[in-house]
């Protein structure tokens, strides 16, 4: 069996150096990468794990090679943490400082927004107030206007009145003058007036005492017809008795006939007569109208009713013609009528005209 050779110094230190030498150079490549990728936060502390590879051969300055090897890595781990907490330090107070640099920014920012505001809120409240105090000014114009116009409007109405004062007094005094002209003219008409209406009153005097005198003269007239109507048929009537008295009694009765219906003839003549006495022509009232009165008597002569038993068609006639009949009041000619006389007037009918009540 061939005895393994020992290796020399060197050999034995030649690995452990490759591998150191690489071990760092690996360090700081990640070293690199991660300060060039790092973000704005703190990042992770890494840790650096050192592998310690037991070689086969363990002699003694092999062990002490390894342990060398791994006390160098320690140290380099403890410097490269060191590093790292130093870059972390400076990373986190760089942080702060751009934070607090932030802070400082936005509080500046804020402070010019605040006096850009105050600012703003100066001016307008300065452009406000010039404006108030433009209205003011503008309000104050406008019054000292209204005050004007309404001092020339005041002036102008009191000149005005002033002149319709001025006019009205003139309108007087003419009107004074022409109502004093008038009442002068108004005087001497008045009196020419009088002195007419004296001489029309005197000649209507003298008219009415010519009618008064013409109507006593007709009234005595008709009076006087009348006494001689009513005197013929009362000696008519002694006639007709004596007649009777002295012929037979044929001729008697028929002389009796006849001196009857010239007694009814001449009652309705009679009543005809009294009632046109009293009758009081409507405005109405025309030529040709014709109306029938119910009539109703006593034996002494006194009228107990009237009425319409066919309308001549117009009222005011009809009322008028009724009205003329109740007037006659009482017949005293129909007394000393025998009853066979009387029969027929008791209750009668009578046909009336204006041409009959205008007798």
């Amino acid at each position: 069996m061939q005895q393994q050779r020992e290796p020399s110094a060197s050999e034995s230190y030649f690995w452990p150096s490759v591998w150191a030498i690489g071990l760092h150079v690996l360090v700081f490549g990640m070293l690199f990468v991660s300060f060039a990728f790092t973000p704005e936060l703190p990042p992770a502390k890494p840790i650096v794990q050192a592998t310690l590879y037991q070689l086969k051969s363990k002699s003694r300055a092999t062990t002490q090679t390894n342990q060398k090897i791994a006390g160098e890595a320690q140290k380099s781990a403890a410097r490269q943490t060191e590093v790292e907490q130093m870059e972390q330090k400076k990373v986190e107070q760089e942080a702060v400082k751009a934070a607090e640099q932030k802070k400082e920014e936005a509080a500046q920012k804020a402070e010019e927004a605040k006096k850009a505001d105050e600012a703003k809120k100066a001016d307008e409240a300065k452009k406000a107030d010039e404006a108030k105090k433009a209205d003011a000014a503008k309000k104050t114009a406008e019054a000292k206007k209204a005050e004007e116009k309404q001092l020339a409007d005041i002036a102008k109405k009191k000149a005005e009145e002033e002149a319709k004062k001025a006019a009205e007094e003139e309108a007087k005094k003419a009107a004074a003058e022409e109502a004093k002209k008038k009442i002068v003219e108004d005087a001497k008409k008045k009196a020419a007036e009088d002195a007419k209406k004296k001489a029309e009153a005197e000649e209507a005097k003298k008219k009415v005492a010519e009618e008064a005198k013409k109507k006593a003269a007709a009234d005595a007239a008709k009076k006087k017809s009348q006494d001689a109507a009513r005197k013929s048929a009362e000696d008519k009537k002694a006639q007709a008795l004596a007649d009777l008295l002295s012929d037979t009694p044929q001729r008697q009765q028929a002389l009796a006939d006849e001196q009857g219906d010239e007694v009814a003839g001449s009652f309705d003549d009679l009543i005809r007569a009294r009632a046109a006495e009293g009758w009081a022509r409507p405005p109405s009232a025309r030529k040709g109208m014709t109306v029938v009165l119910q009539i109703g008597m006593l034996p002494d002569g006194t009228v107990t009713s009237v009425s319409v038993s066919k309308s001549s068609g117009d009222g005011p006639f009809d009322a008028s013609a009724v009205a003329a009949v109740k007037n006659i009041g009482r017949l005293t000619e129909m007394q000393g009528m025998k009853p066979s006389d009387f029969a027929p007037y008791r209750s009668f009918k009578m046909t009336f005209t204006p041409e009959d009540l205008a007798l």
